[in-house]
This record gives structure tokens, C-alpha cells and sequence, in this order.
């Protein structure tokens, strides 16, 4: 087995390497004077089993490059088997054609990523779950829930009598019920609707939160915008306190001092996108590591064990 980093989360892929006891295998990716990509391997990798540990989050388009290029650099190299590992997959948001003549791009990557010469994809809690049917070879979606119900037992010393999960949107359901069935508590809903054109939006909260402590569950974290108007309703709504858990803490723009200016008390994502300063300079929100999780697929991949019992909660 053989791990393989490029620059979008060398600390991650650090991480993995020191789960997995294996290495990081020598590379050097750079830029030439007009920022085109190069990418070289500089160990031996014929035959080998390689797994590539690339998140395409900002700037997506460098890091998806990289991506590619990394590919092709051990295609070429004759590995045995390549798996794109992509904690975090780019592009993930336009999953469908959201006008008459926009683009599908998150198909377009994917097919991008096979025809690099990848053999199979790891990632982790895609937008969409039909992204995974874009690809035409062995695609393997990782679930941050199970983390999450841990560690909202852990903060709750084991007593969620008192605690609600909640869905910030009507498409994220299923994703929060995962966490609810999981510690056995109630699920509520934040419905989001504008009751006519240029009038503000209105959140309705489906389900009896007063004096519940909420949890919100989402995939991405963003500017903030939607999650902190979301604590607002439930907190006028009668929650004794809300915080917030998202896989992919993209926390672009104004994320930061929205989420301080906020009533949420904490907002806690994983590490698939490296934080930048000011994340982590923010006292309300935490990062938990994906390394172990990552790490588990990745040799149970190479050894070609199952994957689905990761998801077990």
C-alpha cells in the first residue's frame, strides 16, 4: 500500500499515514511561472496499491487539477490500482441541471477523475447521493454520522433525554434522522419558504422544541447564513441552546463572524477541508478528525474488506 498527498490537506493525509503505520510516499507538486501544475512521483510505485488523498475544496480548481494531474503522474508510473481519496468532493453543489441550459459539473468531474486513470474513489458525505451513479467505477461514500452521535453523546454524558436533532432544510432529513435513530431522540425540521416574491424568507420549525437542547445536522457549512437563522427560529422557538454539526466546514466569506454573532453555541466540523486561520482562531468552532475513519476504508479497500460495517452505529 502506498499514501500519496497533494496540497489541499497534508495534515489530514499526515494523519492517515500515521493511523495506517505507512509513510507518505514522496512527491513534489508545484507550479511552473504561469501556475501551471506539476506533478512528480519520486518513489517507485509499479504494481502498488496507491491511495491519493486530495479534497478538491478551495481554491477547487487548483486542488481538482492537482487532483488529475497526480493521477495521470501514476497511471503513468504503472501503479497497480489507484484510489482517489476526496474527503471533500468540489463541485458537489451543482448535482443537477438548476436551469435550462446550466451545467451538471459534478457529473463532469467525475468523469474527469476516471478518465485521469483513477480505478476507484473514496470520499465522504456527498451532497448528493446520486453522485455516486456519475461514476463508472467503484465509488465508496463515508458517513460522518456515526462521529457525530458519539460525540453528541459524549457532550451529553451519555443523557439525550433532553436533546433534539434538526434538519435545517427539508433535504437534509434523512441525514439528521441517521443521527436521531442513532441516540434515540426526536427529530424536528426547519422548513424554509418565501410567501411571495420580495418578501424575506420565513423558517418554520416542524416539530416541539422548547426546552430542548438542538443539534443541527448538515452536510456543508458555508457562509453560515442559512445555519444561523436556523438557531434563531429554534431559539425563539423555546430551545434552551443550540449547536451545530457539519461534515464540510467550507466557511467561506462572512462564515466566521456570522457564527460569532450568533445564538448557536458551537459549531463542529470535520477536518475534510483543511480550516483556515480564522476558523481556527474562532472559539465556537471545533474540528474532529477524520483520520480514523478515512484510515479504516483505506486499508479495509486495500485488503478488500467490507466498508459498509464503518457506517454501523
Amino acid at each position: 500500500m502506498r499514501i500519496l498527498s497533494c496540497n489541499a490537506n497534508r495534515p489530514l493525509a499526515e494523519a492517515i499515514s500515521h493511523y495506517l503505520d505507512v509513510r507518505l510516499t514522496q512527491a513534489e507538486v508545484r507550479r511552473f511561472n504561469d501556475k501551471e501544475i506539476y506533478v512528480e512521483i519520486q518513489e517507485n510505485v509499479r504494481g502498488e496499491d496507491v491511495f491519493l488523498i486530495q479534497p478538491t475544496s478551495y481554491p477547487a480548481n487548483d486542488h481538482l487539477m492537482e487532483l488529475l494531474v497526480a493521477i495521470d503522474a501514476l497511471r503513468r508510473g504503472s501503479a497497480g490500482r489507484i484510489t482517489a481519496v476526496i474527503p471533500y468532493y468540489g463541485y458537489a453543489r451543482q448535482d443537477r441541471k438548476s436551469s435550462p441550459r446550466s451545467p451538471i459539473s459534478a457529473r463532469l468531474v467525475a468523469n474527469l477523475i476516471e478518465t485521469a486513470g483513477a480505478d476507484r474513489v473514496l470520499t465522504m458525505d456527498l451532497h448528493a447521493g446520486q453522485i455516486q451513479g456519475f461514476f463508472d467505477i467503484p465509488t465508496d461514500n463515508l458517513f460522518a454520522a456515526p462521529m457525530f452521535a458519539q460525540e453528541i453523546r459524549r457532550l451529553h454524558r451519555d443523557d439525550c433525554s433532553n436533546v433534539m436533532i434538526v434538519s435545517p432544510d427539508v433535504g437534509g432529513v434523512v441525514r439528521a434522522r441517521a443521527v436521531a435513530k442513532a441516540i434515540e431522540v426526536d427529530l424536528a425540521i426547519i422548513d424554509k419558504r418565501r410567501p411571495k416574491a420580495g418578501v424575506a424568507e420565513v423558517m418554520n420549525v416542524i416539530g416541539e422544541v422548547e426546552g430542548k437542547h438542538c443539534v443541527l445536522i448538515d452536510d456543508i457549512v458555508d457562509t453560515a447564513g442559512t445555519l444561523c437563522k436556523a438557531a434563531d427560529a429554534l431559539v425563539k422557538n423555546g430551545a434552551l441552546s443550540v449547536s451545530a454539526f457539519a461534515t464540510h466546514g467550507v466557511l467561506s466569506g462572512p462564515a466566521v463572524s456570522n457564527i460569532d454573532a450568533s445564538t448557536i453555541s458551537e459549531v463542529v466540523v470535520t477536518d475534510s477541508i483543511q480550516p483556515s486561520e480564522a476558523v481556527v482562531a474562532c472559539e465556537k468552532i471545533r474540528a474532529m478528525t477524520t483520520a480514523e475513519l478515512l484510515g479504516e476504508a483505506i486499508r479495509r479497500v486495500s485488503n478488500e474488506e467490507s466498508v459498509s460495517t464503518l457506517f454501523n452505529m
